[in-house]
């Protein structure tokens, strides 16, 4: 008799479907590596977007790592409430989020808090409130220390940032001549570089961040402070890890993708996180219909968009918002009720659709973690 697969769960029976199964032995081993890649814990500045959950957090600081990288405030909220050290919101504040940030700092003290600006009316918005956010502090208590804000930089996506140039170095003496926030840095991501050839890929990585280095070296020369230097994520995150001057911020790789495996196969990690599905329906002699739908995962990549780790040769022919249809010689293996076990294409935006996580340990379902940063709004 065959032994389970790593990914078969013993309980599976009492885990409604469709689920997302994380895999506790498979993220620690992750996490290990990810440390082991970058030489030590102080050189990582690790994406929470992936996971969104407190408890992976706690792993993390359980290695040494104490700083960290956050797309949104419910994000930010939620390492602050686990006592991270060190957090950037690499997203740039306008609108609410600017109070936003400003109340997770004058509620978190024991987190430094720092952000991303690429625009001079968001650096003058963000001195403002943070001159506010001071003068009130000196009624009450200690004086809030200055925001740290990262200039951030465009090397290639063309999503955000300034191109590293004469706008970057005028933006970065701005950002150092406002009242109550301070250069915190430079932040460049390469998201677009994703080759698979890893030799093409480092190129690439190389090319794009020259120009970041050239800015560090004027604006040091010109006697202005650059702290740090935050880049990279996942696909890229070995080569700025050979980098001794740059805080590397992987995401992905705790958890892992389709993607993932795909394009950036060389590296050493794991799967740690499916998702749950079972057939409800045979609508034909070569077909399957599984409970797995835009709302259990991400649709916003190109078909296939999850890749099944017992069925072979599934190929998807309509995905709507409760069913996933795929067309397989293999249906005639498969009752209604059994389960399939799926490995997303792109993990980060699957984890949101979840509200929780069934955690996998032993082969059995050992605990739930809610999905705490899917949400967007402040509980503060």
């Amino acid at each position: 008799m065959n032994s389970p697969a790593w990914f078969e769960v013993g309980d599976v029976a009492s885990i409604p479907s469709p689920a997302l199964l994380l895999y506790r032995s498979r993220i620690e081993e992750n996490l290990r590596q990810m440390v082991a890649i970058a030489g030590e814990p102080a050189r990582l500045r690790p994406h929470i977007k992936t996971h969104k959950l407190p408890e992976v957090l706690q792993l993390q600081l359980a290695l040494g790592i104490t700083q960290f990288k956050c797309a949104t405030l419910a994000e930010a909220e939620m390492a602050a409430r686990v006592a991270v050290p060190d957090l950037l919101l690499a997203y740039q504040p306008v609108g609410p989020t600017v109070e936003g940030i400003a109340a997770l700092a004058r509620a978190f003290p024991r987190t430094r808090f720092s952000v991303l600006c690429d625009d001079a009316g968001a650096l003058q918005h963000l001195s403002k409130t943070w001159c506010s956010l001071r003068s009130a502090n000196d009624k009450k208590t200690r004086p809030q220390p200055g925001l740290e804000v990262l200039l951030d930089l465009d090397v290639g996506q063309h999503r955000t940032g300034v191109p590293p140039g004469e706008k970057a170095v005028e933006l970065y003496r701005l950002l150092a001549s406002l009242p109550a926030i301070k250069p915190g840095g430079l932040h460049a991501y390469d998201g677009h570089i994703s080759n698979p050839d890893p030799a093409e890929r480092a190129a690439a990585c190389d090319a794009a961040f020259a120009p970041v280095q050239a800015l560090r070296r004027q604006l040091t020369a010109a006697g202005l402070p650059v702290p740090r230097v935050v880049a990279g994520g996942t696909p890229t995150f070995p080569f700025h890890a050979r980098r001794p001057d740059v805080e590397c911020s992987p995401g992905t790789c705790v958890l892992w993708d389709g993607s993932c495996a795909a394009n950036v196969s060389e590296l050493p990690f794991l799967p740690a996180a499916l998702v749950l599905t079972r057939v409800i329906s045979k609508p034909s002699s070569n077909r399957l219909c599984l409970d797995l739908g835009h709302k259990a995962v991400a649709a916003e990549m190109p078909q296939p968009r999850v890749q099944f780790l017992n069925l072979e040769n599934a190929t998807p022919v309509t995905h709507s918002e409760e069913h996933l249809v795929v067309e397989t010689p293999h249906s005639g293996e498969f009752n209604l009720g059994d389960c399939l076990y799926g490995l997303p294409r792109h993990i980060c935006p699957t984890v949101a659709l979840h509200a929780e996580a069934v955690v996998i340990d032993g082969a059995k379902s050992a605990a739930r973690w809610r999905v705490v940063a899917r949400a967007r709004q402040l509980t503060i």
